[in-house]
């Protein structure tokens, strides 16, 4: 019990830091594979998160649970009918990668927004905690100027109160056009033609599996290198530009005008040539805090734009398809592309396949000290009944015991509701699992069950 204790204690401290950092969260509604009507999400109020925190205990190291004891109380709650009948799960030990618990954990189901494990694992091994992402502009020749997409989802565009306290804090659209207005002047330029390049990412919009409405109802917006607001026509607006690159160059225009430089009035798309000289650049929150945001909140926006990038560093197609094979040949090096098959980074996606064994592994994987440099996607899941997607939920009677304790991340689709995550056990073992309901019918219930779930296997000894 004093593992235990002392894991409430870190926990709490860590939540002393919850008014340091607020941001909104949401929820969105999505579609099962069969494309019934969607369902809408509640949208809890905004409330603050923390995204790390002291998640690791190193010298925590009790013994393994029982596996009987395990199998049985976990069975048990398996079996409850809200889940339907396709239900599988898995618990593994994170210091051995044991398996202490499986209950058809080799199939694979559709995951949802679990699947951003998935992409979070394969951005921080494929790219780096340190890198991030750049939006800047180019001379593209005379007084032609252009604006260049580095596929930052999070830049902030003119309308972004610039007083709001978010983690991370994003690059800003009217950052760059001060800098760049500044350079033009320098070099003696009051009057600009602006292009803009939204090249680097290519192929569809939309990802394989998509339902045509999720664009127009707020899910995502069009997968594009060039955006602001994730997309947004108003920052905290589920609405979606129909053509993210060319509102974002139209606000940037609207900025230059601001500081100084006229923009003549035929704003177009254009490539630039990789040799033509920098004007002025923003770069994004580094990648680790890109992860835990897009982790904590679900981020379908920043979900996507990650799996592009690793797409990019891998030298596959910068295309739906060459992200998922990018995201395989990155987990094919950690040996954990065994049971997963993507064709997108949110979830969104119903073409999805993940089984319950290849997510909880993911997890112990980032829990390892052999992986320090994943180790932020646990910092990124969600803290039950405290933060991001979990924060409203673990305030049943057979899952409060779990709140402050489990970290996880969710997945809502119709019919569809997952939940991976790590927990410790009283007697301090650090255990990850993965549990998934594929044929739901009451969302509600599911959820609960799904709680009551991770819930036990924080209580296992």
């Amino acid at each position: 019990m004093v593992r235990r204790e002392r894991w409430v204690v870190l926990i709490t401290l860590a939540l002393l830091q919850v008014f340091a950092i607020a941001v909104g969260v949401y929820v969105i509604a999505h579609g099962t594979e069969q494309l019934p009507v969607s369902i809408a999400a509640p949208k809890p109020t905004p409330t603050p998160i923390v995204t790390a925190g002291p998640v690791l205990d190193a010298a925590a190291d009790g013994p393994l649970p029982a596996k009987g004891t395990l199998a049985g109380l976990l069975g048990d709650a398996l079996g409850d009918s809200s889940m339907g009948g396709k239900v599988a799960g898995a618990v593994l030990d994170t210091k051995t990668g044991e398996t202490l618990f499986d209950s058809d954990a080799s199939t694979a189901l559709t995951p949802a927004s679990t699947t951003k494990v998935v992409t979070g694992t394969a951005a921080l091994a494929s790219l780096g905690p340190d890198a991030r992402l750049v939006t800047k502009v180019i001379r593209a020749g005379g007084t032609t100027i252009a604006l260049v997409g580095g596929g930052d989802p999070t830049l902030a565009g003119p309308k972004a109160d610039p007083k709001e306290r978010v983690y991370p804090r994003p690059a800003s659209l009217a950052t760059l056009a001060l800098r760049t207005s500044k350079a033009l002047k320098e070099a003696k330029i009051t009057s600009v033609s602006l292009r803009y390049d939204a090249s680097l990412f290519e192929g569809s919009k939309i990802a394989p599996g998509w339902k045509p409405t999720y664009v127009p109802e707020g899910s995502a917006a069009p997968v594009t290198a060039l955006a602001m607001d994730e997309g947004r026509v108003t920052p905290g607006n589920d609405a979606r530009s129909a053509d993210p690159p060319q509102a974002t160059a139209a606000a940037f225009a609207e900025l230059l005008e601001k500081n100084g430089i006229k923009v003549n009035d035929n704003i177009r798309p254009g490539v630039v040539r990789p040799t033509s000289p920098e004007l002025a650049r923003v770069e994004s929150a580094p990648l680790y805090q890109l992860v835990e945001r897009m982790l904590t909140l679900s981020d379908n926006d920043l979900a996507e734009a990650l799996a592009r990038q690793v797409a990019i560093k891998e030298n596959q197609p910068h295309t739906f398809v060459g992200q998922a094979q990018a995201v395989h040949q990155v987990l094919a090096r950690l040996g954990a592309d065994q049971g997963i098959e993507v064709h997108d980074g949110s979830g969104l996606s119903t073409r999805n396949r993940i089984t319950p064994a290849a997510l909880a592994k993911l997890i112990s994987l980032a829990a390892s000290p052999a992986h320090p440099e994943l180790h932020t996607l646990v910092s990124g899941l969600p803290v039950a009944g405290y933060t991001g997607t979990l924060h409203d939920r673990y305030d049943q009677s057979d899952s409060r015991a779990g709140a402050g304790l489990v970290r996880a991340k969710t997945g809502t689709l119709n019919g569809v509701n997952t939940l991976t995550g790590l927990v410790y056990t009283v007697d301090g073992r650090l255990l990850s699992f993965a549990f998934m309901a594929n044929d739901v019918a009451n969302p509600a219930q599911a959820v609960a069950a799904l709680d009551k779930l991770a819930t036990i296997v924080s209580r296992a000894a």
